[in-house]
Formats: C-alpha cells, sequence, structure tokens
C-alpha cells in the first residue's frame, strides 16, 4: 500500500479478463497490452508515464522484452517477472532470455591462465550484471529454488561449481520447511521421469581425475548422466587419471611429461564433448558390458549418425527414442555442428541428423 505498483498484464492472467480488474490487485495500476507484440512498449510506457516503484510483468518471453527489462532496471525501478525455463542453467542457455540473468560470452584465455584453472582456452563467462537480483525456480506446487544472488549463481554455473540454493517447501504436515540443496539439472530431472533410464544397480570405486584443457562442468554432467562416481581434483599429485584433448597431449606441456612419469593413465580426448568424456569415462570403468542399456545404444548410434553425415551422407534417420534420450541426440548433434529434428508420433517418434543449410 506504500509504493506505487503497475501492473502490465499481457494476457489479462493477473488482473482478470475485464476492465475492472481483480480485487487481489488491490491498488496497483493495471495496464492492459493491446497486442503480445507490444509489450515491450507498454513497459517503458508504464516507466514514463506513470512514475511506479514496482513493476509487475505477466510474462517476458521475447528478446525485446528483455531489453525493455534491463532498462526499467537501470532506471532504479524494482521488477516482478516470470520467464519460461525449467532451471537457471535452462535459462542461461536460452539465447533470447539469457540477458535476464545476466548473458553468457566467450573468452578466450592465455594458456597460463588456462593451465591455472585446469580448463580449456575458450571458456563462457557472464557478460553482463543480471537484470534480477534473486531468481525463483518453481520446481512444484509446493517447492521453490531461491537462487539468492543470480551473479553469483552464474558465475559459479559457468565454472561448473554451482553454489547451493535455498529449497522452501510445504511438507505434508502443511508446514514451510528450509534447506540448502545443490541446484539440479534439466537432465538430472528427467532421470526422475518413469522412461529415463534408470542407474546401474552395481557399486563402483570413485575415481579421481585431473582435467587439462576440459571443460570440468561437462566433465562432471557426463559423469551425472552415466551414474559413475568422480571426484575432479585441482592437484596433479592427488589424481588417478588425467584426462586432456588430443590438441593439449601433442603440445606435450610439462604438466603431460609429469602425469607420464608418474604413470597415470592419460585419456586424450578427440574434443571438448558430452560424448568424447561419456566414451572415455565409459572405458575408464569398464562400461562396455553394459552395452545393452538404451541410453549406451543410443549415443552409439548417435555417434555413427554424426560420423555419417560429416562424411557426406546427406541425413541419417535413427531408431524411435524416448524424450530423454532424444533430447541427448539433439545435443550431440549440435554439438558436432550439425543440425537435427524430430519426426513421428508417440513411441515411433524418432531424430534425424542433417548439415545445416
Amino acid at each position: 500500500e506504500t509504493k506505487r505498483v503497475i501492473v502490465v498484464d499481457t494476457s489479462n492472467e493477473i488482473g482478470g479478463d475485464g476492465d475492472i480488474p481483480h480485487p487481489a490487485v488491490g491498488r496497483a495500476r493495471r495496464m492492459q497490452v493491446e497486442m503480445p507484440s507490444l509489450q515491450h512498449e507498454v513497459m517503458i510506457e508504464a516507466v514514463e508515464n506513470h512514475n511506479p516503484e514496482v513493476i509487475i510483468i505477466d510474462e517476458i518471453g521475447r528478446e525485446l522484452e528483455a531489453l525493455a527489462a534491463r532498462t526499467i532496471a537501470e532506471r532504479g525501478v524494482q521488477l516482478i517477472a516470470t520467464a519460461h525455463g525449467n532451471t537457471l542453467d535452462n535459462l542461461l542457455l536460452n539465447p533470447t532470455l539469457s540477458d535476464l540473468v545476466g548473458g553468457i560470452e566467450s573468452v578466450t584465455l592465455s594458456d597460463e591462465e588456462a593451465r591455472r584453472r585446469g580448463t580449456q582456452k575458450t571458456i563462457l563467462e557472464r557478460r553482463a550484471p543480471p537484470t534480477f537480483d534473486v531468481l525463483i525456480e518453481i520446481q512444484d506446487r509446493q517447492r521453490l529454488l531461491i537462487h539468492p544472488s543470480v551473479a553469483e549463481s552464474v558465475d559459479a554455473l559457468l565454472r561448473g561449481r554451482p553454489l547451493e540454493a535455498e529449497l522452501r517447501y510445504r511438507d505434508p504436515g502443511g508446514e514451510i520447511r528450509t534447506e540448502k540443496q545443490a541446484p539440479t539439472s534439466l537432465e538430472e530431472r528427467e532421470r526422475k521421469r518413469p522412461d529415463a533410464p534408470s542407474p546401474p544397480p552395481e557399486a563402483l570405486e570413485p575415481v579421481r581425475i585431473f582435467s587439462y584443457g576440459i571443460a570440468r562442468n561437462r566433465l562432471a554432467r557426463a559423469a551425472k548422466r552415466m551414474h559413475v562416481p568422480i571426484y575432479l581434483v585441482d592437484n596433479l599429485g592427488q589424481a588417478e587419471v588425467l584426462i586432456t584433448t588430443k590438441g593439449f597431449y601433442r603440445k606435450r606441456p610439462r604438466l603431460v611429461a609429469d602425469a607420464e612419469r608418474r604413470g597415470l593413465p592419460i585419456y586424450a580426448l578427440r574434443a571438448n564433448t558430452v560424448a568424447q568424456m561419456e566414451a572415455a569415462l565409459s572405458d575408464l570403468f569398464e562400461m562396455e558390458s553394459r552395452s545393452s542399456d538404451p541410453l549406451h545404444q543410443a549415443v552409439r548410434e548417435a555417434e555413427e549418425a554424426i560420423r555419417q553425415v560429416l562424411g557426406g551422407v546427406p541425413e541419417v534417420e535413427l531408431s524411435p527414442q524416448n524424450a530423454y534420450i532424444r533430447r541427448r541426440q539433439h545435443e550431440m548433434a549440435h554439438a558436432a555442428g550439425l543440425d537435427s529434428y524430430s519426426v513421428g508420433e508417440g513411441a515411433n517418434r524418432r531424430v534425424r541428423i542433417h548439415r545445416e543449410e
């Protein structure tokens, strides 16, 4: 009641479908949007003509709206808005909406800095301050995951070391509970679905890995997808295995030479991709016996299709798979610089891989 609040209600989901807004809006002033494509103009108009302290936006879904939101935030107006995305990393990789959380850009490090960080030379970093200071993931009706500092969460996510967020949920007794929880990626949520592949039942011994010129976040993601236990260490002396790329291995840096003198197993990947990392981990944990796993077979099929398309075949159609595996195959195709799309319906839905036009 003490602040001037403007509600930009594009689809009338906040104030209701009528000239008189719903009583829940209170004394806030509602601005309806004549056409969804004009929402960004109404957002700017609200700031210029109504001098608000708080603006509530129905949903941000276009690039012009994301730019308008940044302009409003830079004028000192508090913003409350929704945007479609499963998780923070999912939103970060959305080219249309990534600016809301600061955006990402590719940065090239010097050889020395790349060695110091234990990463590849080209890494991703946050481009600008986030439009929103706080982000809330609505996991379901009774569970919220709160990132109190979007800037810190994005920076940690890009470094492959996600920060713990605050999980709030309502227990069966109706009480609100709060606990710390590491953010779960979209892939981890997909695994909880009935059609997702289940983890192998046998227990595996953890392996300490030192990554040299390899994206640690991708390697950790590959291990999570394959349900294999690894520890990413920062010191070669603590490692049991060294994983690098063929490009780094051919240069014979001192660190690789030290690993060879110590007799450490060295895995040299052709490319810094999740698919290559999964192949190395499969060999490391001797998982060839699990080749009957549908996910394992689908990954191998996608790798073979990618090789065929890169070799000149116009298009390759893969076997029908569930939604989780199809998403994995799309990611592999895009990582190889190819295009892909799904065809078919229901249990017959499958992926086709071809060159980008």
